[in-house]
């Protein structure tokens, strides 16, 4: 994985270094190149992280997105291989303030999430290549309702209780270039925190858990039809405490998809090897493998509605 995510890094910047300024091929009128590039992603979302887009201006973005459970190990006939237990349904409310910032609210079952976000792009990328990249920026914050038998399952009945421990953040910084018609990339540098944390220890390295996680997310979008593409994004967590855990695996998120347009509507089916759909849950806790056959389908719906 870690060769994977340097890979897409070296490419993503060697292509950005070699590009020819005119990029005119992304628009149809070539009169128009001051224009800011259109459409580098389709949706607000690639498949686990979100995309440079924003929800246009006075525009509804409501969305439920599904994860069901492992299809390979775990699954079986009995379990529809994997579609009889979801492990995580998500639904948001996204509002476009102004073309370039939007605010949300979502809910997930797992943990029952609460989230309350905003994702604000301050750069565009432009047809003439005078500004190369797109670049946006999005923080969210979480809270975990669950009961006190739940959230604090593993620790002194004795320690300390407070709300505040309910409540985590992420943010993250979205750099993003459409490269032509058919190839978008983006870059995540993310930053992840738990106000409250249970102690565990990697026996293998002897490092604890942290509140704070850094990530590196890698992304893009590969159209081969009209109307289809192959979308991919990952996540690398630099995190020893998660480095070889033996006795308590981690991995880093990968998810691959399908996206189809069809008649004004964009429909992402993937699979992934994390069963939280939110960066909240699925940054800390992906805890299956690829290379073992431990991965879920997932699809999303969306509608969005004018103001």
């Amino acid at each position: 994985m870690k060769k994977i995510s340097f890979l897409l890094v070296t490419f993503f910047f060697t292509y950005l270094h070699a590009q020819e300024p005119d990029l005119l091929s992304l628009v149809d009128d070539t009169g128009k190149e001051n224009e800011k590039v259109f459409a580098t992603f389709k949706t607000t979302k690639i498949v686990n992280t979100q995309s440079i887009e924003t929800v246009k201006k006075r525009c509804l973005d409501f969305r439920i997105t599904h994860r069901f459970d492992n299809i390979a190990v775990g699954g079986s006939a009995h379990t529809m291989w994997g579609f009889d237990n979801s492990q995580d349904i998500r639904y948001s409310f996204d509002y476009g303030i102004t073309d370039n910032l939007t605010v949300g609210f979502a809910r997930s079952k797992q943990n029952e999430l609460l989230e309350l976000y905003s994702k604000y792009r301050f750069l565009e990328q432009t047809v003439n290549n005078k500004i190369p990249i797109s670049i946006a920026a999005y923080v969210s914050a979480g809270y975990t309702p669950i009961n006190n038998a739940a959230f604090y399952l593993g620790v002194d009945k004795n320690a300390k209780q407070n709300d505040l421990y309910r409540f985590n953040y992420f943010s993250q910084l979205i750099i993003a270039r459409k490269f032509n018609s058919w190839l978008s990339l983006q870059l995540m540098p993310s930053y992840h925190h738990r106000n409250f944390i249970k102690y565990a220890v990697n026996s293998t390295n002897n490092k604890e858990d942290q509140n704070d996680i850094f990530s590196l997310g890698v992304g893009g979008r590969l159209r081969f039809t009209k109307r289809m593409a192959l979308i991919v994004d990952y996540f690398h967590n630099f995190s020893d405490f998660r480095t070889n855990n033996k006795a308590n695996p981690f991995y880093n998120p990968l998810a691959i998809g399908l996206e189809m347009e069809t008649g004004g509507h964009v429909f992402h089916m993937n699979f992934t090897n994390n069963g939280g759909i939110s960066e909240n849950n699925f940054i800390p806790n992906t805890n299956s493998n690829w290379l073992k056959g431990e991965f879920k389908f997932g699809f999303n719906i969306s509608r969005v509605f004018h103001f």
